[in-house]
Protein backbone atom coordinates (compact mmCIF):
# COMPACT_ATOMS: atom_id res chain seq x y z
CA UNK A 1 0.00 0.00 0.00
CA UNK A 2 1.27 3.49 -0.49
CA UNK A 3 2.76 5.61 1.87
CA UNK A 4 1.10 8.76 0.49
CA UNK A 5 -1.44 10.36 3.13
CA UNK A 6 -4.09 13.52 3.30
CA UNK A 7 -3.02 15.21 6.07
CA UNK A 8 -3.64 18.43 3.95
CA UNK A 9 -6.84 17.40 2.71
CA UNK A 10 -8.01 15.95 6.27
CA UNK A 11 -6.92 19.66 7.41
CA UNK A 12 -9.74 21.12 4.92
CA UNK A 13 -12.10 18.41 5.48
CA UNK A 14 -12.02 19.62 9.83
CA UNK A 15 -12.43 23.14 8.44
CA UNK A 16 -15.32 22.67 6.68
CA UNK A 17 -16.98 21.05 9.60
CA UNK A 18 -15.78 23.63 11.47
CA UNK A 19 -17.67 26.49 9.02
CA UNK A 20 -20.84 24.28 9.44
CA UNK A 21 -20.94 24.57 12.85
CA UNK A 22 -20.05 28.44 13.00
CA UNK A 23 -23.07 28.57 11.15
CA UNK A 24 -25.16 26.61 13.49
CA UNK A 25 -26.30 23.70 11.12
CA UNK A 26 -24.18 21.09 13.53
CA UNK A 27 -24.03 20.30 17.08
CA UNK A 28 -22.84 17.53 19.64
CA UNK A 29 -25.57 14.98 20.09
CA UNK A 30 -26.69 13.50 23.39
CA UNK A 31 -27.26 9.75 23.44
CA UNK A 32 -30.13 9.73 25.93
CA UNK A 33 -31.86 12.59 23.69
CA UNK A 34 -30.95 10.93 19.89
CA UNK A 35 -31.06 7.12 20.39
CA UNK A 36 -33.15 4.23 22.75
CA UNK A 37 -31.06 1.29 23.39
CA UNK A 38 -33.12 -1.59 21.77
CA UNK A 39 -31.23 -4.91 22.72
CA UNK A 40 -28.26 -6.44 24.83
CA UNK A 41 -30.21 -6.36 27.96
CA UNK A 42 -27.56 -4.23 29.89
CA UNK A 43 -24.49 -4.26 27.23
CA UNK A 44 -24.97 -1.35 25.90
CA UNK A 45 -24.36 1.63 28.49
CA UNK A 46 -24.60 5.22 28.42
CA UNK A 47 -22.13 7.43 30.07
CA UNK A 48 -21.02 10.94 30.54
CA UNK A 49 -24.26 12.71 30.77
CA UNK A 50 -24.96 11.21 27.33
CA UNK A 51 -22.15 12.25 25.91
CA UNK A 52 -20.72 8.37 25.16
CA UNK A 53 -22.06 5.61 24.40
CA UNK A 54 -20.66 2.01 24.77
CA UNK A 55 -22.13 -1.23 23.19
CA UNK A 56 -20.66 -4.72 24.49
CA UNK A 57 -20.37 -8.32 23.17
CA UNK A 58 -19.63 -11.63 25.01
CA UNK A 59 -20.69 -14.88 23.98
CA UNK A 60 -24.16 -14.61 25.66
CA UNK A 61 -25.35 -11.42 23.54
CA UNK A 62 -24.26 -8.32 21.72
CA UNK A 63 -26.33 -4.75 22.02
CA UNK A 64 -27.52 -2.13 20.10
CA UNK A 65 -28.84 1.19 19.74
CA UNK A 66 -31.57 2.95 17.11
CA UNK A 67 -31.95 6.84 17.04
CA UNK A 68 -35.48 8.15 18.09
CA UNK A 69 -35.53 10.10 14.76
CA UNK A 70 -36.12 8.67 11.24
CA UNK A 71 -34.51 10.93 8.60
CA UNK A 72 -35.03 11.45 4.99
CA UNK A 73 -31.51 12.82 2.99
CA UNK A 74 -28.53 14.22 5.33
CA UNK A 75 -25.24 14.29 6.35
CA UNK A 76 -24.61 12.03 9.26
CA UNK A 77 -21.88 12.17 11.96
CA UNK A 78 -20.52 9.39 14.30
CA UNK A 79 -17.46 9.06 16.05
CA UNK A 80 -16.40 5.42 16.77
CA UNK A 81 -13.39 3.72 18.26
CA UNK A 82 -13.76 0.18 17.35
CA UNK A 83 -13.00 -3.39 19.75
CA UNK A 84 -9.16 -3.27 19.89
CA UNK A 85 -6.98 -6.53 20.50
CA UNK A 86 -8.18 -9.75 18.86
CA UNK A 87 -11.64 -8.77 17.43
CA UNK A 88 -11.89 -11.36 15.26
CA UNK A 89 -15.61 -12.38 14.49
CA UNK A 90 -17.01 -9.98 15.47
CA UNK A 91 -18.82 -6.72 13.56
CA UNK A 92 -19.52 -3.74 14.87
CA UNK A 93 -21.61 -1.42 12.61
CA UNK A 94 -23.35 1.62 12.11
CA UNK A 95 -25.70 2.42 9.55
CA UNK A 96 -29.37 3.80 8.31
CA UNK A 97 -32.08 1.72 7.79
CA UNK A 98 -35.88 1.61 6.63
CA UNK A 99 -37.88 -1.14 8.21
CA UNK A 100 -39.86 -4.31 6.17
CA UNK A 101 -38.84 -6.37 3.05
CA UNK A 102 -38.55 -3.67 1.18
CA UNK A 103 -35.82 -1.58 3.14
CA UNK A 104 -33.67 0.84 2.22
CA UNK A 105 -30.11 0.58 3.76
CA UNK A 106 -26.79 2.19 3.91
CA UNK A 107 -24.33 0.40 5.85
CA UNK A 108 -20.97 0.78 7.41
CA UNK A 109 -19.38 -2.68 9.11
CA UNK A 110 -16.46 -2.73 10.87
CA UNK A 111 -15.14 -6.47 10.48
CA UNK A 112 -12.63 -8.01 13.36
CA UNK A 113 -9.43 -8.75 12.78
CA UNK A 114 -6.54 -10.91 15.20
CA UNK A 115 -4.61 -8.83 17.17
CA UNK A 116 -2.01 -6.67 14.61
CA UNK A 117 -4.30 -7.34 11.63
CA UNK A 118 -6.27 -4.12 10.13
CA UNK A 119 -9.93 -3.63 10.10
CA UNK A 120 -11.58 -3.92 7.28
CA UNK A 121 -14.65 -1.88 6.50
CA UNK A 122 -17.11 -3.38 4.62
CA UNK A 123 -19.99 -1.31 2.82
CA UNK A 124 -22.87 -1.83 1.47
CA UNK A 125 -26.31 -0.41 -0.38
CA UNK A 126 -29.92 -1.75 -0.22
CA UNK A 127 -32.64 -0.68 -2.29
CA UNK A 128 -36.08 -2.02 -1.92
CA UNK A 129 -34.97 -4.96 -0.21
CA UNK A 130 -31.84 -5.61 -2.37
CA UNK A 131 -28.56 -5.22 -1.68
CA UNK A 132 -25.59 -7.00 -3.20
CA UNK A 133 -23.79 -3.61 -3.46
CA UNK A 134 -20.39 -4.70 -1.59
CA UNK A 135 -16.94 -2.98 -1.47
CA UNK A 136 -14.73 -3.67 1.36
CA UNK A 137 -11.45 -1.25 2.46
CA UNK A 138 -8.42 -1.17 4.91
CA UNK A 139 -7.98 1.64 6.85
CA UNK A 140 -4.84 3.47 7.06
CA UNK A 141 -5.09 3.97 10.62
CA UNK A 142 -5.59 2.00 13.61
CA UNK A 143 -9.15 2.73 14.14
CA UNK A 144 -9.13 0.86 18.05
CA UNK A 145 -6.53 3.08 19.30
CA UNK A 146 -8.50 6.73 19.05
CA UNK A 147 -11.88 7.91 17.93
CA UNK A 148 -12.55 8.87 14.02
CA UNK A 149 -15.33 10.18 12.33
CA UNK A 150 -17.63 7.97 9.97
CA UNK A 151 -20.09 9.86 8.05
CA UNK A 152 -22.50 9.11 5.59
CA UNK A 153 -24.00 12.05 2.79
CA UNK A 154 -27.05 10.99 1.25
CA UNK A 155 -29.38 13.33 -1.02
CA UNK A 156 -30.97 12.93 -4.06
CA UNK A 157 -28.41 13.20 -5.90
CA UNK A 158 -25.80 10.67 -4.27
CA UNK A 159 -24.93 8.41 -1.35
CA UNK A 160 -21.04 8.79 0.10
CA UNK A 161 -19.22 7.46 2.55
CA UNK A 162 -16.52 9.33 4.22
CA UNK A 163 -13.86 8.38 7.02
CA UNK A 164 -12.46 11.86 8.70
CA UNK A 165 -13.81 13.58 5.88
CA UNK A 166 -12.30 11.69 3.29
CA UNK A 167 -14.85 9.71 0.42
CA UNK A 168 -14.00 5.92 0.01
CA UNK A 169 -16.83 5.31 -1.73
CA UNK A 170 -19.91 6.80 -4.02
CA UNK A 171 -23.04 5.71 -5.21
CA UNK A 172 -24.53 7.64 -7.36
CA UNK A 173 -28.33 8.21 -8.46
CA UNK A 174 -28.75 6.57 -11.86
CA UNK A 175 -32.86 6.37 -11.91
CA UNK A 176 -32.39 7.67 -15.23
CA UNK A 177 -30.89 4.55 -16.59
CA UNK A 178 -33.13 2.53 -14.62
CA UNK A 179 -31.39 1.40 -11.11
CA UNK A 180 -33.22 1.90 -7.95
CA UNK A 181 -32.19 4.62 -5.82
CA UNK A 182 -32.62 5.00 -2.01
CA UNK A 183 -34.82 8.47 -2.21
CA UNK A 184 -38.40 7.51 -0.72
CA UNK A 185 -38.42 5.39 2.64
CA UNK A 186 -36.76 7.47 5.55
CA UNK A 187 -34.52 6.12 7.69
CA UNK A 188 -32.98 5.73 11.38
CA UNK A 189 -29.47 5.34 12.20
CA UNK A 190 -28.37 2.09 14.08
CA UNK A 191 -25.39 1.03 15.67
CA UNK A 192 -24.78 -2.44 17.41
CA UNK A 193 -21.86 -4.93 18.45
CA UNK A 194 -22.33 -8.56 18.01
CA UNK A 195 -20.83 -12.03 16.87
CA UNK A 196 -20.59 -12.89 13.10
CA UNK A 197 -17.56 -15.28 13.61
CA UNK A 198 -19.63 -17.63 10.76
CA UNK A 199 -18.68 -15.16 8.49
CA UNK A 200 -16.33 -11.84 9.24
CA UNK A 201 -12.92 -12.87 9.64
CA UNK A 202 -11.72 -14.55 6.72
CA UNK A 203 -14.80 -15.82 5.72
CA UNK A 204 -15.61 -17.45 8.86
CA UNK A 205 -12.08 -19.30 9.21
CA UNK A 206 -11.33 -17.31 12.45
CA UNK A 207 -13.35 -17.90 15.30
CA UNK A 208 -14.02 -15.53 18.66
CA UNK A 209 -11.73 -16.01 20.90
CA UNK A 210 -13.99 -15.53 24.21
CA UNK A 211 -11.12 -15.36 26.18
CA UNK A 212 -11.18 -11.49 25.67
CA UNK A 213 -14.66 -10.70 25.75
CA UNK A 214 -16.26 -8.56 26.74
CA UNK A 215 -15.39 -6.89 23.88
CA UNK A 216 -16.38 -3.14 23.73
CA UNK A 217 -16.97 -0.36 21.61
CA UNK A 218 -17.06 3.15 22.05
CA UNK A 219 -19.33 6.06 20.49
CA UNK A 220 -19.44 9.72 20.79
CA UNK A 221 -20.08 13.13 18.97
CA UNK A 222 -23.39 11.87 16.76
CA UNK A 223 -24.33 14.91 14.77
CA UNK A 224 -27.51 14.40 12.39
CA UNK A 225 -27.87 17.88 10.19
CA UNK A 226 -30.61 15.95 8.07
CA UNK A 227 -34.23 16.32 7.28
CA UNK A 228 -36.45 14.63 10.30
CA UNK A 229 -39.56 12.46 8.98
CA UNK A 230 -42.41 13.22 11.49
CA UNK A 231 -45.78 12.21 11.03
CA UNK A 232 -45.69 10.91 7.45
CA UNK A 233 -43.54 14.37 6.48
CA UNK A 234 -39.83 15.98 6.27
CA UNK A 235 -39.76 19.35 8.24
CA UNK A 236 -36.99 20.29 5.51
CA UNK A 237 -38.53 22.56 2.51
CA UNK A 238 -38.53 20.85 -0.89
CA UNK A 239 -36.29 23.13 -1.84
CA UNK A 240 -33.85 22.49 0.44
CA UNK A 241 -30.74 24.78 1.18
CA UNK A 242 -28.75 23.02 3.28
CA UNK A 243 -25.68 22.61 2.11
CA UNK A 244 -25.56 18.71 2.02
CA UNK A 245 -28.78 18.74 0.01
CA UNK A 246 -27.02 19.03 -3.36
CA UNK A 247 -23.19 18.06 -2.51
CA UNK A 248 -21.16 16.36 -4.91
CA UNK A 249 -17.24 15.72 -4.84
CA UNK A 250 -15.27 18.74 -5.74
CA UNK A 251 -12.10 17.69 -7.68
CA UNK A 252 -10.15 17.61 -4.54
CA UNK A 253 -12.67 15.43 -3.36
CA UNK A 254 -12.39 12.97 -6.02
CA UNK A 255 -8.47 12.68 -5.87
CA UNK A 256 -8.65 11.27 -2.08
CA UNK A 257 -11.42 8.82 -3.41
CA UNK A 258 -9.37 7.21 -6.23
CA UNK A 259 -6.43 7.52 -3.54
CA UNK A 260 -8.73 5.62 -0.80
CA UNK A 261 -9.62 3.03 -3.63
CA UNK A 262 -6.49 2.78 -5.40
CA UNK A 263 -4.66 2.14 -2.46
CA UNK A 264 -6.52 0.63 0.28
CA UNK A 265 -10.23 -1.19 -1.47
CA UNK A 266 -9.82 -4.89 -0.94
CA UNK A 267 -13.03 -5.54 -2.60
CA UNK A 268 -15.93 -4.69 -5.07
CA UNK A 269 -18.53 -6.32 -6.52
CA UNK A 270 -18.32 -4.42 -10.08
CA UNK A 271 -15.32 -6.52 -10.14
CA UNK A 272 -16.21 -9.70 -9.49
CA UNK A 273 -16.86 -11.57 -12.51
CA UNK A 274 -16.90 -14.86 -10.87
CA UNK A 275 -20.17 -13.57 -8.45
CA UNK A 276 -22.14 -12.31 -11.80
CA UNK A 277 -21.39 -14.99 -14.72
CA UNK A 278 -23.86 -13.66 -16.35
CA UNK A 279 -22.87 -9.84 -16.06
CA UNK A 280 -21.84 -7.57 -13.62
CA UNK A 281 -24.89 -5.25 -11.76
CA UNK A 282 -26.16 -2.81 -14.49
CA UNK A 283 -25.04 -0.09 -12.38
CA UNK A 284 -21.24 -0.66 -13.02
CA UNK A 285 -21.99 -0.25 -16.55
CA UNK A 286 -21.87 3.46 -16.23
CA UNK A 287 -19.49 4.14 -13.20
CA UNK A 288 -16.03 3.18 -12.92
CA UNK A 289 -14.51 2.25 -9.65
CA UNK A 290 -13.89 5.55 -8.45
CA UNK A 291 -17.00 7.09 -9.13
CA UNK A 292 -19.20 4.32 -7.79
Amino acid sequence: MASCNYSTSSNAAVLRLLILCIFGSCSAGNFFKDFDITWGDGRAKILDNGKLLTLSLDKASGSGIQSKNEYLFGMIDMQLKLVPGNSAGTVTTYYLSSQGPTHDEIDFEFLGNLSGEPYIVHTNIYTQGKGDKEQQFYLWFDPTADFHTYSILWNPRTIIFYVDGTPIRVFNNLESRGIPFPKNQPMRVYSSLWNADGWATRGGLIKTDWSGAPFTATLRNFKANACVWKSGKSDCKKSSTKPWSSQELDSESQERLKWVQKNYMVYNYCADTKRFPQGLPQECTFNTTSTN
